[in-house]
């Protein structure tokens, strides 16, 4: 968390120590430091304290995990458990999804050697078919095959990859607790919030495409999406209505929801529409810098043009702080499976991160809750998709993932 902060606030003082102390307790641990090493040196900053003995052990250990860097491949209930001896990342992981004429199959390609993967067989109630077979000297490749489309994700979780099955058929013969659990997490309830509204037009794009538009059409498919999930989902505007911000966490706190998510798209002046694009999640936190500064002013204008100076930055400061880990965690979730979903079908989707933000719509929440910006209606290219009905519903349904993967880690 110090780490991500640091990196999100563009102090490169302490990233780089941060960086330093993860290279030494990695180098005593023997685990493959490479990628911190490589962040380290972006910042033109040397570690004298990794000496060379230190860095022999990182290469060799690189060496030994390169044989066999997959240890073992495993199904548990709806999950396939990825057990790797290195830390992993989301590198490691490809995923395609193809339509044959007799079945549907996610296929998911692993980078690694796994040396039991012929003999190894994997099965699961509820699928048809899985297949693992080492693809290459490098690649590991899962095909997940069905009759019907599954809904597969996958976590990342230090050296283990788990990809999860979320619509299966549940059969009786499954342990009552992990029917119950399913059961549980399909009766959250998720409050959306779609930006703006009426009197507030929000960003205004090229061809006079309004924020408050885009964001209510893909609010929508999202409202769809999820209650076909099985989710309880509210919207805070079911029509082209302006509402107070105060009014929309008021509105989810007495729904008793378990996430809030308030929807919009970015924008920048004319002169850098054309280099400016990318999706981006914020979580609430009082953070300063000029980037979050400026999306901020943007989205809290309708309020905050009513605020004195001392309202403001008694707004900064009202923060529920046992809801910013759980918000952040929602974020991440978010946004790796907006990009993941969109990137699918299009190609140049710019990752703009997990960011920090002061939002006042956040304010008060009494669940995590995020803000999504879906990319920027200033940019020419980004704003005809925004309001493209193919391109609005892979990013709903990249939401929904988004939702699907944050409470199956974290309930």
């Amino acid at each position: 968390m110090d780490y991500l902060r640091a990196v999100l606030n563009s102090n490169k003082e302490q990233e780089a120590s941060y960086l330093k102390r993860l290279i030494s307790i990695g180098a005593k641990l023997n685990i493959n430091t490479t990628k911190y090493q490589n962040e380290l040196k972006k910042l033109n900053i040397t570690d004298s304290k990794i000496t060379k003995a230190t860095q022999s052990k990182t290469i060799q250990k690189v060496k030994v995990s390169q044989q066999h860097d997959i240890s073992s491949v495993y199904t548990k209930e709806n999950a396939i458990i990825i057990n790797y001896n290195r830390v992993v990342s989301k590198r490691d992981i490809d995923f395609i999804e193809e339509r044959t004429k007799t079945d549907h199959q996610d296929i998911f390609d692993l980078r690694g050697v796994f040396e039991n993967a012929y003999e190894t067989k994997l099965r699961m109630d509820g699928v048809d078919k899985i297949v693992i077979v080492q693809k290459d000297k490098n690649t590991v490749r899962i095909i997940l095959k069905h009759e019907y489309n599954l809904k597969t994700i996958y976590i990342i979780n230090n050296n283990q990859i788990i990809i999860k099955v979320l619509n299966l058929h549940l059969k009786e013969k499954l342990s009552t607790s992990l029917t119950n659990n399913y059961f549980n997490q399909k009766k959250k309830i998720i409050v959306i919030d779609p930006g703006h509204g009426g009197k507030d037009s929000g960003a205004v794009g090229p061809k006079k495409r309004y924020e408050k538009v885009a964001v209510f059409k893909v609010s929508k498919y999202l409202y769809e999406d999820l209650k076909k999930r099985g989710y309880t989902v509210y919207l805070t505007r079911k029509s082209d209505k302006f509402i107070q911000l105060k009014n929309r966490t008021h509105f989810a706190n007495v729904k008793n929801a378990d996430i809030f998510i308030s929807i919009h798209v970015n924008a920048v002046p004319k002169n850098k529409a054309h280099k400016v694009k990318g999706i981006e999640t914020f979580f609430l936190s009082p953070a300063r810098s000029e980037r979050a500064k400026r999306v901020a002013k943007l989205e809290n204008k309708s309020d905050m043009d009513e605020m004195n100076y001392n309202s403001q930055m008694t707004f900064l400061t009202i923060l529920n702080q046992s809801k910013i880990t759980a918000s952040n965690k929602l974020a991440i979730d978010i946004q790796q499976n907006l990009l993941y979903k969109t990137r699918q079908k299009y190609s140049g989707i710019v990752d703009g991160g997990v960011r920090e933000g002061p939002f006042w719509v956040l304010v008060g929440a009494q669940m995590p809750a995020i803000l999504v910006e879906l990319g920027y209606i200033s940019h020419p290219s980004e704003s005809r998709r925004l309001y493209n009905r193919h391109y609005q519903k892979l990013l709903a349904e990249g939401l929904a993932n988004g939702i699907d993967a944050y409470f199956s880690k974290n309930f």
